[in-house]
């Protein structure tokens, strides 16, 4: 494979900007029922337990932050309360012991991701604690990836050198707008000067990879005042930067009713947002990786990409080889072989449960075959662009592929037609003017949003762009 291009076509974005899934997993986690609980979930673990050659990723969920982001739609506990998080590091640390003692071993981790809510909430005490939990349950291998989302206002320099002494090598760095004016409509207040001075110590302390986290769409934001914010990002020169479009959903996201939507940019004025902010990346020397990322050439989800060698996870993407994924703490997702599991998503829950001894598995999902085909199908559209129907059904031993696929093919002839995707014989392959809208793509493999029998509730998603 080259480098990822991207052709820019408003009409087009306009033409099929509808609301569908992210595909962080195929099924994705709306589909995912109660019948798969802390039994079936158990069984897993021990069935997991027997491959224990094969390293693990691991993902933690820290759901506090001091201060409510108004545009957040994270799991997440505002509170300025710090004594809340010790009783919550003793949940993890009962979660992580069962979980353990269910695998059988201490099994190998090649990469580990610290999210939330604000990770950075927790002490220097209690990130060493947590980690500390970390290291004696599962086996944390040299040269792994160690991720850790920041939040700059409340991280400095000694921080992030306390963190790398920990074994974090990468950090996302959340920023959204450096604008006054939009930080104060979303509340949050972040200088460019604290943000700058994270960056500068992750640099300073060995942190292989710094990504910045932008929103396009936030209310006041207009084209001048984010061609600002871009230049301050462009200056910072992360390794990667996400630009995530803003989805309004109040109805869903209770933080989001503080939002006057009067503020918001309407479609149109959206959609110039992002194509400056297109524009402006791209000229400074990144290259799109895929569903709102941008990367340096040099950095390695850009090499995985051309290698044919990146992969997508609830975490984003990674050049790690599919791993199965424990993920602890509240409204965790975890994938384990053919199987999701979901933890409760309040902490009340989640507590009571680890408390009477129980695993707390909320709902889940075991994938059939077909899920396991399109799960791959979506993957490879998602990291590569392209996609050998021949080749996929060999991997999941179907014979007739053009058979197989029949309907899905019918379905994307109207997305070829219109220029999105060029195919010869069952080699799709998305064109630069339809990378922005590869979700389009993959919703046309997706059983479930086409199966009348499961839109008995159709879930609400955020529009692609």
């Amino acid at each position: 494979m080259t480098s990822i291009n991207l052709d820019f076509q408003p009409d087009l974005i306009r033409r099929f900007d509808v609301a569908g899934p992210r595909y962080t997993s195929y099924p994705t986690a709306d589909r995912f029922g109660p019948e798969f609980g802390p039994d079936a979930y158990a069984k897993a673990l021990r069935e997991r337990g027997r491959n224990a050659a094969t390293p693990l990723s691991l993902y933690v969920h820290i759901p506090f932050c001091e201060t409510l982001c108004y545009y957040c739609g994270c799991n997440k506990i505002p509170t300025k309360n710090h004594a809340r998080s010790a009783p919550y590091l003793d949940q993890v640390e009962r979660e992580l012991d069962m979980v353990a003692g269910l695998l059988g071993a201490r099994l190998p981790v090649t990469q580990l991701h610290w999210g939330g809510g604000t990770p950075t909430f927790l002490s220097d005490e209690e990130a060493t604690r947590l980690m500390d939990m970390s290291r004696r349950f599962f086996d944390l291998r040299p040269g792994g990836e160690y991720s850790i989302e920041i939040d700059p206002r409340k991280v400095g320099a000694a921080r992030v050198a306390h963190l790398a002494r920990l074994g974090f090598n990468r950090m996302s760095v959340g920023v959204q707008d450096f604008d006054p004016a939009v930080q104060k409509a979303v509340n949050r207040i972040q200088s460019y000067e604290e943000t700058r001075e994270v960056i500068q110590a992750a640099r300073a302390n060995g942190f292989k990879s710094v990504s910045v986290d932008l929103i396009y769409g936030l209310p006041r934001q207009n084209a001048f005042n984010f061609a600002a914010t871009l230049e301050k990002v462009v200056e910072l020169r992360p390794d990667r930067v996400a630009l995530y479009s803003y989805a309004h959903l109040p109805h869903r996201f209770q933080p989001q009713t503080m939002i006057n939507e009067v503020d918001l940019p309407d479609p149109q004025a959206k959609l110039v947002l992002l194509g400056l902010a297109i524009r402006r990346l791209a000229y400074a020397g990144y290259v799109y990786i895929g569903m709102d990322h941008f990367a340096l050439p040099d950095d390695e989800l850009a090499r995985a990409q051309v290698d044919g060698a990146l992969h997508r996870n609830f975490q984003g993407y990674s050049t790690q080889a599919d791993l199965d994924l424990l993920a602890f703490g509240v409204s965790g997702i975890s994938k384990v072989g053919p199987h999701y599991a979901q933890n409760a998503k309040s902490i009340e829950a989640y507590g009571a449960a680890l408390a009477a001894g129980d695993l707390a598995i909320e709902r889940g999902l075991t994938l059939n075959a077909d899920d396991l085909l399109r799960r791959d199908a979506i993957q490879r559209l998602m990291c590569d662009f392209a996609l050998d129907l021949d080749d996929l059904a060999r991997a999941h031993g179907v014979a007739d592929a053009r058979r197989y696929f029949d309907a899905d093919l019918a379905r994307i002839a109207p997305l070829q037609e219109a220029g999105l995707v060029e195919c010869e014989g069952l080699f799709l392959r998305v064109t630069p003017q339809g990378r922005l809208l590869v979700r389009i793509v993959a919703m046309q493999f997706d059983h479930y949003l086409h199966d009348a029998r499961a839109q008995v509730q159709v879930p609400r998603y955020s529009r692609v762009i």
